[in-house]
């Protein structure tokens, strides 16, 4: 059986960071501790002056495969998932087909066992009219259920109130949801395509996809959760409105209802827009200065549970389209955990909190099985990072299929030099394994 042995490292794991050696054997963590002797044949990494953390686990992604692989598809954007320290991606269903039925979903897993670099699982996909199919779907072999209440994609939004209740109150899988009310934002489009056609300035989307349609869906949601005790994970929080629909007073594994905020809400602002234009324009919306600070706020006081990225590639041609052309959503993967630490660099959040909610919490929001942290037992994936060693990220060290980056230009204070999924290293200082492949993640419900 091969053997990585890793010396010297700093171990940032369960809000601790540790000098220590991490032995991996086959798939797997066999030992941590100081001064371990290699095994005979082992191959040893000397990790002095650098952290390892464990691999992180991306519970929002759009890898646009099938029928979307101009954008992006599973091999290229795992690829680079694996050069910016993710290991485990959770994908969503609004691909064409739509993973709306247990056959298509299938294609997906089979597709991901052939090409992609990391772990993966994949949402299904609710509609108005699956649920007998939703039903089918198997809590230990799949990451949850996806609903759209808001920005879906062909027939995916589920706006049938009375469905909706069925499927709250017929399954215990995780329901995670994107929340913004569809006629709100109607009616703020209305008004501004009214008033400028399709040419609307970017600067008016935060208004069009407002704070109203994000906190009148959301706060429905979690009235239904309450009264049909689902077990409901809210995505991508843009408001700090909403941060107040969520608690701290329980710990996460208790919690029937949690949330989510992405790489993009905790960085950028409405003011961003004047220099990004349509290469910030998501769903939910980039809001103000207040609503990113409310976010940070409750990040790290426990109200928000993890940090992800809703990768969602879009070409370069696409986004440079006017408003109403321009597709909603950007390219995060590859510069999410280097985003991350600068902010720890800036004093701004721990590197151990940054851990906790990238990979030990959707570990145990999704109950992954023996990932998301550094233990004996445990999957090997992990992640050294050379806090001081930076970079910059420029389209020629862009990775995306896509070819382009909100990140383009910013420097990073730190540099991921190795990683490691399932105890094999698939990425070493810029170099990588084609061969290896990774896992079906599991889950231990």
């Amino acid at each position: 059986m091969s053997s990585i042995l890793i010396k010297n490292t700093n171990i940032v794991n369960e809000g601790k960071t540790v000098a220590t050696d991490v032995l991996i054997e086959g798939d797997f963590i066999k030992k941590i501790g100081t001064n371990i002797t290699a095994p005979e044949g082992s191959t040893v990494i000397d990790a002095k002056g650098k952290h390892l953390l464990p691999g992180a686990i991306d519970d929002q992604v759009h890898f646009r495969e099938p029928g979307l692989t101009h954008k992006a598809n599973i091999g290229t954007e795992s690829r680079a998932a694996a050069a910016g320290g993710i290991t485990t991606f959770i994908e969503m269903p609004n691909t064409v087909p739509q993973a709306t039925t247990q056959e298509e979903l299938e294609k997906k897993f089979v597709r991901a066992s052939e090409t992609s670099y990391v772990n993966y699982s994949f949402m299904f996909g609710g509609t108005n009219d699956n649920l007998e199919e939703l039903l089918k779907t198997d809590p230990s072999k799949v990451a949850g259920i996806k609903l759209f209440l808001g920005s879906s994609t062909g027939n995916m939004l589920v706006d049938d109130q009375d469905v909706l209740r069925k499927i709250f109150s017929s399954t215990k899988m995780l329901i995670s949801v994107h929340c913004e009310d569809e006629g709100t934002i109607k009616r703020n489009f209305k008004e501004y395509h009214d008033k400028f056609g399709d040419d609307i300035p970017i600067k008016y989307h935060p208004i069009i996809r407002s704070e109203e349609a994000c906190y009148l869906s959301s706060s429905k949601a979690i009235q239904l959760a309450k009264e049909t005790g689902a077990r409901l994970h809210i995505f991508h929080l843009s408001t700090a409105k909403e941060t107040e629909l969520f608690s701290n007073d329980i710990p996460l594994k208790d919690k029937k209802i949690t949330s989510e905020v992405c790489i993009h809400h905790l960085t950028f602002e409405d003011k961003d827009y004047d220099e990004k234009g349509t290469f910030i324009k998501w769903n939910p919306a980039v809001k103000t200065a207040a609503d990113k600070k409310g976010l940070w706020e409750a990040l790290l006081d426990d109200r928000i549970d993890v940090i992800a990225t809703d990768h969602a590639p879009h070409t370069l041609e696409e986004k440079l389209n006017n408003y109403t052309k321009a597709p909603s959503g950007g390219p995060l993967v590859q510069h999410a955990l280097p985003a991350m630490i600068n902010y720890v660099k800036e004093g701004k959040i721990s590197l151990e909190k940054v851990v906790e909610k990238m990979c030990h919490n959707p570990a145990i929001l999704f109950e992954i099985d023996r990932r998301g942290y550094i233990k004996e037992g445990f999957y090997a994936d992990l992640v050294l990072v050379d806090l001081d060693k930076s970079w910059t990220a420029t389209k020629e060290n862009t990775l995306y299929k896509c070819g382009w980056s909100p990140f383009e230009g910013t420097e990073f204070k730190s540099t991921i030099t190795h990683t490691f999924v399932n105890g094999k290293l698939i990425y070493n200082e810029g170099n990588f394994n084609d061969e290896i492949k990774g896992k079906r993640i599991e889950f231990n419900r």
